[in-house]
């Protein structure tokens, strides 16, 4: 504490004389700094996580759009990574350090990040790309040319949906005048139609420093990076033109209305809409609980009596942290098979008659439960954060989500129900009709004023610990690594260290049962695994929600044939008790029934949503085309209507005989890494599962290596605004052989990196007739199997179906012919080992990394010689790889699914 303390006066001392940084606030780990030209920087140290992420806001979003300017800031968004004169192509620089980047765009802001290895040199990288695009962005006419119909696909991917459709619709129709009323994605003619210059003025406008917010999370020394900071950023002067925000308000809603919309599928959707206040005002806190007491699975009032009754399938809300006043939407799936009327009803029995039945204090206490949870699992994930907070950002200040924490922390019953009562009235929504009345309600949301003011004084919490400097190195991984076998048989790995807030990441499996024994289960193993955390003969699956809410832990389950994996993320301090409690969901499940008539209600209404869904259809038919297995077998791929008959006829006997004669220790792998005691968790682990035995002893499934099918084939789905293209290619080998390096390597090139491989670079940047497309590598893990496969993909409208055949054919043409070159070979290299050195600082990452060690009998070893034969890769190694594995796209398995007629 005294030396993070004498940091901080450091700083303070180096900066103090150049005023060009001035450190303005300090909140639980986090610290504003002001530059004279208006940058805002806050810095977020993390020592144990090994990776840092810079994340700069821009406070524009599509609030700020104007006629005929819809859907630009997100335009503008995806022009930002066609570079700079200093960085002219930021995909592959990206792609090369191993980043993981992105941007979003949202109704009050636009952020920009990339997480990478916690090195010096890729911290000042970073900042430098970030400081130059934010004032020399090319923003040049071939590029929008390319980009904008990229955009529009994406936006034909939302009109795809069902669900987002509506929501569209429905929050458009509530909003007359302001534009938290029309989506960040804006309209198809303004996308198609937008003048270069418009798209230039509107850059030169909003990108400048006194609109940003730059957040720096993660490994680095304070010091350096300011540095870092006022070198790059400070050199960038404080535009002349002052900025002037948006001033349009929405005037009250004087009357329900209504929205309807007919296009082609098969789930039914009732939805509703009401206006709510802004994020910074103190309400929007308490809708956050009437929120979770409306809509929590499975405790929420409109979840037990739409989802529980089986009139819908599920339900879910949404309510963004907005400046200014927002919204809150809740949508509800009704099969075909049930009465969306008599949902509509209900919903809207339940909603109007809140004001007689108020929140009681055990919703209020599980609501706070639930919603500090989640907050509390985003405060310990540094990386997460740093984007996390631009929504605060965008809504007035980042420290309006610790004030939206000790708000939620400390409300109160008469709070909740007067905020309740106060916007969810009949004339405040926005349903599916319009209701006349002589006396209307009105209510009339102000603006926050001087959310400065609100913030100044704030101080917060005690800051969590920042966690140690753990070192990421193969040698160094493995030297932490206490690993053997339990006197049960479970083997294990543990990775004792100090992470920030005393996190802790567990994960348990089992595996049992063998081929013969397996046979003809169909989807019962996963039913039965959904089925642990839904109730035990203790407790029931409330009990089991708060308790988990009040240990601020999760527990997951999930199962595939006769193997069963738990997954657990907690604190050093609620460790023990959560882990008793995954003990008491794995060995005690109830298996209530109408738990499971739930469930199969849910998985019936996803098969019945998909059923027109061009990706799910495209993964699904190139699933059955190259299934080998007979009916009944555990690997064999169901159709469709074998799983849909398959969840209908399914019952409570058909699980407990499969847990009965599956569910014991067999082949048991234990990995935990954070803050915890070891021996602790040992001794529990050996005494509590001591007599869990399972009837079928376990021998693994053989999947060898088999030849695909070669196909091209289209399936067509009416009225769907885009269309799928899936590929596979068998090779045969596994991660031990000795092309596998190559062969990765070439798979990166081909299809992976951010937006700079060959078939990225071809369909998005050239062509640009795809938003989303590339190619990978699935390698086996089984030395005996060898069962690997590589796959394409792209998404785009169907009219440019004969553009995507034609650039998957030339480039794989190309790719086997020429074969790639020295810079693609070092940029692919350098961004593998840095990303993989990215992967190794994640728990939950480095957790599967250890599991997957210990069933294949390897450790660290294997992967720093993997590395090593990545970093030795010659151009004609991978050249070689690409002509003995690769094949022309007519010799691939191919599904198109779309409405190409």
């Amino acid at each position: 504490m005294k030396h993070y303390l004498f940091g901080l006066l450091f700083v303070s001392c180096l900066f103090a004389g150049s005023a060009q940084l001035t450190k303005t606030a300090s909140v639980e780990g986090i610290t504003e700094y002001q530059m004279d030209n208006g940058l805002k920087v806050l810095l977020f140290p993390d020592n144990s996580s090994q990776t840092i992420t810079v994340n700069i806001t821009y406070l524009v979003g599509s609030r700020h759009e104007g006629y005929g300017e819809k859907g630009m800031a997100h335009l503008l968004e995806h022009l930002l990574f066609k570079g700079t004169p200093n960085h002219p192509d930021i995909p592959k620089e990206l792609s090369a350090r191993g980043a993981r980047p992105n941007g979003t765009t949202w109704y009050d802001r636009t952020n920009y990040f990339e997480t990478f290895n916690a090195t010096d040199d890729n911290l000042e990288w970073a900042l430098d790309l970030e400081a130059d695009r934010m004032v020399n962005s090319y923003i040049a006419k071939k590029d929008l040319e390319s980009e904008f119909s990229v955009v529009r696909n994406e936006f034909e991917a939302g009109e795809n949906n069902p669900n987002r459709v509506l929501m569209d619709k429905t929050i458009n129709a509530a909003f007359l005048w302001h534009n938290y009323g029309n989506t960040t994605i804006g309209n198809r003619s303004d996308i198609e139609r937008v003048p270069i210059e418009n798209l230039k003025a509107f850059y030169k406008k909003f990108y400048r420093p006194d609109n940003a917010v730059l957040m720096v999370t993660g490994k680095f020394d304070e010091a350096r990076t300011l540095e870092l900071i006022e070198e790059k950023f400070g050199k960038i002067a404080k535009p002349s033109t002052p900025l002037r925000d948006s001033y349009t308000e929405e005037p009250a809603q004087d009357g329900e209305k209504s929205v309807t919309v007919s296009r082609v599928g098969d789930l039914q959707l009732v939805s509703a809409m009401y206006h709510t206040p802004a994020g910074s005002d103190p309400d929007y806190a308490a809708m956050a609980v009437v929120e979770d007491v409306l809509t929590n699975e499975p405790s929420g009032r409109l979840y037990k009596g739409l989802v529980e009754s089986q009139m819908a399938s599920s339900l879910w809300s949404f309510s963004p942290f907005t400046k200014e006043p927002g919204f809150l939407y809740i949508n509800v799936d009704v099969p075909s098979d049930k009465n969306a009327d008599v949902v509509e009803e209900n919903l809207r029995n339940t909603l109007d008659g809140l004001k007689d039945n108020p929140v009681t204090q055990e919703e209020l206490d599980r609501a706070k439960g639930n919603l500090l949870k989640r907050v509390d699992q985003i405060m310990r994930n540094s990386a997460f954060l740093g984007t996390y907070m631009s929504e605060f950002i965008g809504a007035g200040d980042w420290r309006l989500a610790f004030l939206q924490r000790d708000r939620i922390e400390n409300m109160t019953l008469d709070q909740v129900n007067a905020a309740m009562t106060k916007y969810l009235i009949p004339t405040n929504r926005t349903v599916g009709r319009f209701i006349p009345t002589k006396s209307p309600e009105r209510v009339s949301i102000p603006h926050t004023e001087d959310i400065n003011a609100l913030v100044a004084d704030y101080k917060g919490k005690e800051a969590m610990s920042t966690g140690e400097a753990f070192d990421v190195a193969y040698d160094a991984i493995q030297s932490r690594i206490k690993g053997g076998s339990l006197a049960n048989g479970v083997e294990y790995g543990f990775i004792e260290k100090e992470n920030r807030g005393n996190t802790v990441t567990l994960s348990f499996s089992g595996r049992n049962g063998d081929v013969n024994s397996l046979m003809n289960k169909g989807v019962i193993p996963r039913f039965t695994a959904r089925m642990l955390d839904k109730g035990t003969t203790t407790k029931t699956r409330q009990q089991i929600e708060d308790e988990l809410s009040r240990l601020k832990s999760s527990v997951n389950f999930r199962g595939a044939n006769g193997n069963i994996y738990a997954n657990i993320s907690s604190t050093e301090e609620h460790l023990m008790p959560a882990l008793a409690l995954m003990a008491d969901m794995l060995k005690n499940p109830a298996f209530d029934p109408a738990e499971l008539e739930k469930m199969k209600t849910e998985e019936l209404a996803f098969l019945e949503a998909n059923k027109t869904e061009p990706q799910y259809l495209a993964s699904q038919r190139l699933s059955e085309i190259n299934n080998s297995y007979p009916k009944g077998h555990p690997l064999y791929n169901l159709s469709m209507e074998e799983e849909e008959a398959a969840i209908k006829a399914l019952t409570v006997a058909d699980l407990k005989a499969f847990y009965n004669d599956f569910y014991g220790l067999g082949k048991s792998i234990l990995v935990g890494i954070g803050n915890f005691d070891a021996d602790q968790v040992s001794s529990f682990i050996e005494s509590e599962f001591a007599d869990f035995k399972a009837k079928q002893a376990y021998a693994k499934i053989s999947d060898p290596h088999k030849p695909v099918k070669v196909i091209n084939e289209n399936i067509i789905t009416p009225d769907k605004q885009n269309a799928m293209t899936l590929g596979f290619l068998d090779v045969k080998m596994s991660e031990d052989h000795k092309d596998y390096a190559a062969l990765n390597v070439a798979s990166s090139i081909l299809g992976g990196g951010f937006l700079n491989s060959r078939i990225a670079d071809r369909l998005r940047q050239k062509d640009g007739v795809s938003y989303g497309a590339g190619a990978g590598f699935q390698a086996d893990g089984d030395k005996n199997d060898q069962n690997s496969q590589m796959f394409l993909y792209a998404i785009y409208a169907p009219a440019n179906f004969d553009k995507v055949q034609l650039g998957f054919k030339e480039e794989l043409d190309r790719f086997i012919a020429e074969g790639i070159t020295e810079e693609e070979l070092k940029n692919a290299v350098n961004g593998w080992i840095q990303n993989q050195n990215v992967s190794r600082a994640k728990d939950n990452e480095l957790s599967s990394l250890i599991n997957n060690n210990i069933f294949y009998g390897r450790d660290m070893g294997f992967h720093k010689d993997l590395e090593a034969k990545v970093a030795q890769l010659t151009v004609a190694d991978v050249n070689a790889a690409i002509k003995k594995y690769l094949k022309p796209f007519d010799q691939w398995s191919v599904v198109n699914a779309g409405d190409f007629k």
